[in-house]
């Protein structure tokens, strides 16, 4: 029986799990129990929480466990530190791949983390996320398939592949491809950092919430005894945190993201490097700045990884998330068996032995990048692909998974089909736009500001007699 109010959600104190496993400290991975979920907890802060072999060969049967127990009802992933997950350990794995006799470790350590990846993506009860802190590399690939992906102001988001002489993988070319407009193959290419709110605005994150306040977040989840998809959605929406008015806007919205969409909707990296030459000298300081710096960025990027990964997230856009992976294994057996010496000169430098300025790419130039060398990583005839592993996955694994996007903001393609019905005999106002859409926007934290967005990027906005008017014409 109740004795008082029940205290405010941001201020339930939370009660302390059941940690199982010895030694807790020397663990880098920690479990624990605490009502209906149970959690995995990312234990080496020093390093990030970079993944190894250990982690992933510690994750995966504690995962099969829970998901075939009665008493757990919601699985949850974090991290201690400063990180969510900062990548895989690919130093390791190139200092296996140099050697003949080890390579097939190398090549190993992926096929383990591809599984591992597509088993989070297939779990039989809800998983929430939660990326306080870095998230790249392989730690999305942790948490980009959950229904529920949590970022706090800490988030750190990237993929930051090709700054190494690498491709993005864990699944990246299948939920990259399916952002809205061009974003995910700019963040490819680029491998730019999404900081806080902006990975909740773009879609990679499902809920946005203050970080101070995830310890009493997830206790109030234990508390359920058998908790439905939306009672998690609801329970986690209670504490998103508004945009403050002195709070800057994200970078990659407005001129920027129109810019964005033009310049990196072509399929050659040649054309998206032309498309950005011709921006950067546009009237608008804003946009010229973004494209400079983002041809500056391109051309510290390993010109194979460029192509590489350009050629992967087209082909990701027709896939399903197994068989991005497959494709992913077969790029990534190619470079651990010498497709590209960048994959070498790249971790070397950036990594281990940490040197400023551009790494000693070959090919240097783009259009050097030949299409003999791009079937290396595609080609079924390719030698640096035919030790390529088949990953192998549970028999018991069934389809569970849950459309990652279903509690995220809606998409552009979404709110754009609405805003054409709406106008189909002609221009509305953009208050009728904004009602047409209100159990959208009720349900969802951050809805009402996508939709201005997306009105203002992609339809004519007039003013008529003080009332704001939309035609969908595309601009």
């Amino acid at each position: 029986m109740s004795t008082g109010p029940t205290p405010p959600l941001d201020q339930v104190v939370p009660s302390a799990p059941t940690i199982f496993g010895s030694s807790h400290s020397a663990q880098p991975v920690l479990f624990q129990s605490n009502g209906c979920a149970r959690t995995y907890v990312l234990n080496r802060a020093n390093k990030l929480n970079a993944l190894n072999g250990e982690m992933i060969n510690s994750l995966r049967p504690q995962l099969d466990i829970w998901s075939n127990s009665d008493l757990c009802h919601m699985i949850i992933g974090t991290g201690l530190g400063r990180a969510f997950c900062a990548g895989g350990d690919v130093a390791t794995v190139l200092k296996d791949s140099l050697e003949e006799a080890t390579r097939p470790a190398a090549i190993q350590f992926f096929k383990d983390e591809f599984e591992l990846d597509f088993i989070l993506s297939q779990l039989p009860k809800p998983y929430v996320a939660v990326l306080d802190g870095i998230t790249m590399g392989g730690g999305v690939g942790l948490g980009i398939s959950a229904p529920f992906r949590i970022a706090t102001e800490k988030t750190m988001f990237a993929m930051p592949e090709t700054k190494i002489g690498y491709c993005p993988d864990v699944g990246a070319n299948f939920f990259l491809s399916r952002m809205d407009g061009e974003l995910g193959t700019y963040l490819a290419l680029t491998s730019e950092t999404l900081v806080g709110r902006e990975v909740f605005e773009l879609g990679l994150a499902t809920h946005y919430v203050p970080s101070r306040t995830i310890p009493s977040l997830m206790a109030h989840l234990a508390e359920y005894e058998d908790p439905s998809f939306t009672q998690i959605n609801c329970t986690i929406e209670e504490l998103h945190s508004e945009r403050q008015p002195d709070e800057p806007s994200g970078k990659l919205t407005g001129a920027i993201r129109i810019a964005l969409d033009s310049a990196f909707r072509h399929n050659s990296v040649e054309k998206i490097l032309e498309s950005l030459a011709t921006l950067s000298s546009s009237r608008d300081t804003r946009v010229g700045g973004w494209a400079k710096q983002t041809l500056e960025t391109l051309h510290m990027r390993s010109p194979t990884s460029l192509k590489v990964a350009l050629a992967a997230i087209r082909r990701g856009g027709n896939m399903s998330l197994r068989d991005a992976l497959q494709m992913e294994m077969g790029i990534a057996t190619a470079y651990c068996n010498g497709a590209s010496p960048d994959f070498r000169a790249g971790i070397s430098a950036v990594l281990v032995d940490k040197t400023q300025g551009r790494p000693a790419w070959s090919p240097d130039k783009i259009e050097d990048v030949s299409p003999e060398i791009l079937d290396r990583f595609f080609s079924n005839n390719s030698a640096f692909r035919s030790q390529t592993p088949r990953l192998s996955l549970p028999d018991t694994l069934s389809d569970h998974s849950v459309d990652p996007t279903a509690f995220a903001l809606p998409s552009e393609s979404k709110i754009v089909q609405v805003i054409r019905s709406l106008c189909k005999n002609g221009p509305v106002s953009l208050s009728e736009v904004l009602s047409d859409m209100e159990s959208l926007v009720k349900e969802k934290h951050g809805t009402k500001e996508k939709i201005l967005d997306v009105v203002h990027r992609r339809c004519q906005v007039v003013d008529d007699h003080r009332m704001r008017i939309v035609d969908c014409k595309e601009q």
